[in-house]
This record gives C-alpha cells, structure tokens and sequence, in this order.
C-alpha cells in the first residue's frame, strides 16, 4: 500500500507492507493490539516513514503533527483556533485540545488516538491545544515519548499584563478569592513543594499549581529549555502574542510556514476567549513585576528562535 506525504504532494510515495492484527498480536513496543488493528513490518518502517509517524495511528487515525502548549492567557486559544481555518487541518473529538499530556493521562493512548479523525485524505495534518502541557512538569517528556516528530508551537505574551489577566480569569471562574497582590504575596508557599507531588503522585490535582501559579508561569526561558532539549529547536515555533494580534495574517503565515501548509487567509481572524474588562494593575504592582521578569526576559531574549522583546515604559 502507497501514501504521499500529506504535507507534501510532490514526496514521492511510502511504500508501507500493513496488514490487519491476529488476536494477541503485539506491536513492536509490546502493547496488545485488538483483532483487525493496523500492523506495518519492521521491513517497512524508518527514516522513509517519518513524516507520517505523526499520522498513523493505531486504527488509522490521524495524529497530531503539531501541538499548541501555551502559554495560559497568551493568547493559544486564538491561535490553536486560527490554525484549524486552514483547510487541510482537523481538529480532534475535544475541541480545542483533550489535556491528555497534562490532566487525562491515565485514560490511556488508546484514549487519545481515538479523539482524532481517521485517515481521510481531506485532512493532511491534525492538532490540538493545550495552555497546561508547557507548564505541567510531566508533559513535556509525555509528549516526546509519545509524539517525538511532533511540532511544538508557543504564543508568549508579555509575563507582566499574563499575570494580571490570568489573575482575573481564575476570579471570574472561581478559582481565586485573593487580589492580585495578595496572591502575588501567597504564591511562594502555595507552590511550596507542588511540582514533586505531581512527580510523584500523577494523579494529584495539583490546585495551586495549576490555577495559582501567577508568577511562575512567566518562566518562559526555563520552559522553552525544556521543550528545546527534548524535541531541538528546530522543532519549535515561538510566536509573540502581541505580534499575533497586531498582525495576524503574517503571523500565521509563519505558522503555516513551520508545520509545512501552503499559506491561507482567513476573515474569521478574530481574538477568542478574551477577559472582559478587569482594571488596570496599581503602578506600584506594575513596578514589581517589571523588576521580577526583567532577567527572566533578558534570559529568553538570547534563546534561539526569539526575535522579539517586551520594553516598559516607567
């Protein structure tokens, strides 16, 4: 059986020996496969079938070939959104994204594949979306042992007006019933030994850590690092919030660009899940939060793949 390349019409064909499981058949990482289920031969598989390891999947579904991870309040929702009015792209069962990486990993990778759609050759690439996988100590590495041709796409917005939004957007779903500068206060000790509970006990609900985590979530240098050892950086695409909403045909040009679609204007290029108004931070709080994120700023300004800065104005 022959498949092109669904990026790329000129690549020539993969030739793939497939042939359907007996019951008990085991694939080549020792999982049970069910009766009928895609098998392909060790003779078959390698560097010509990289491109569509992505893809296929058990059941002949569809894989995500890209993920957007973040950041919370950056604006993701918008661009995991913009990227499925791309005609060739699909979008699984959840929406937006199915938090299997970060909160449903214990429903299995069964679970998961079954949130795509099936091979159909309208589809050349598929995706999905979630703000936690860049922030959840687990993910990451989930992500690469699962989906490691995978691209990671990040939109980044500026730590200190993040912070402030992400402060409101949990008052407003209940999830927070101190201000902003106290819970800037709170958030050392409500993250106080979070991240090796969730190490150790996966299914830990992790609240704080989740939902609390104001300042840290701005980390951005240390989170890109890590995605960065895993996956290269030349599997990443870091895109600047602001730059997204300024200029959105141009910036998905450039995403379209990294996952290997032909460019698409859209007219539906409109912002989602936006806060309603919600104030302006005291000077004050302003001032220390300049003063916190500059060095962590500086740091992801000299990462590789960053070619922008946010500059304040005191």
């Amino acid at each position: 059986m022959e498949f092109a390349n669904p990026q790329c019409s000129a690549s020539p064909p993969v030739r793939l020996e497939i042939a359907r499981a007996a019951p008990g058949h085991k694939d080549h990482g020792g999982n049970v496969l069910a009766p009928g289920e895609i098998v392909m031969s060790r003779r078959s598989m390698g560097a010509t079938l990289a491109p569509l390891r992505a893809r296929l999947s058990r059941g002949e579904r569809l894989l995500p070939g890209y993920l957007v991870v973040g950041t919370k309040r950056g604006g993701s929702t918008s661009l995991a959104e913009w990227i499925t009015l791309h005609p060739q792209v699909g979008q699984s069962r959840s929406g937006k994204g199915t938090h299997y990486f970060d909160v449903n990993f214990d429903r299995g990778f069964h679970w998961y594949t079954s949130q795509f759609p099936k091979l159909d050759e309208s589809f050349g690439l598929v995706g999905e979306s979630s703000p936690y996988y860049m922030f959840h100590p687990l993910s990451p590495r989930r992500i690469r042992d699962a989906l490691p041709d995978v691209k990671i796409v990040m939109c980044l917005r500026d730590p200190v007006a993040r912070a402030w939004s992400h402060h409101a957007y949990e008052m407003a779903r209940g999830h927070e019933d101190e201000s902003f500068e106290r819970a800037l206060d709170l958030e050392a000790s409500r993250l106080e030994g979070e991240e090796a509970r969730i190490v150790a006990d996966p299914a830990y609900s992790a609240v704080h850590w989740r939902y609390h985590a104001y300042l840290r979530r701005g980390h951005y240098a240390q989170q890109l690092q890590t995605f960065h050892d895993l996956f290269g950086p030349e599997q990443v695409l870091v895109v600047q919030s602001e730059a997204l909403f300024a200029d959105p045909h141009g910036q998905m040009d450039r995403v379209f660009s990294f996952l290997g679609l032909e460019p698409h204007r859209s007219d539906q290029l409109e912002p989602r899940n936006a806060n309603k108004p919600y104030g302006e931070m005291t000077p004050a709080t302003f001032a220390r939060l300049v003063d916190y994120y500059t060095p962590l700023n500086d740091q992801l300004r000299a990462m590789p793949g960053i070619d922008f800065a946010w500059d304040y104005d005191r």
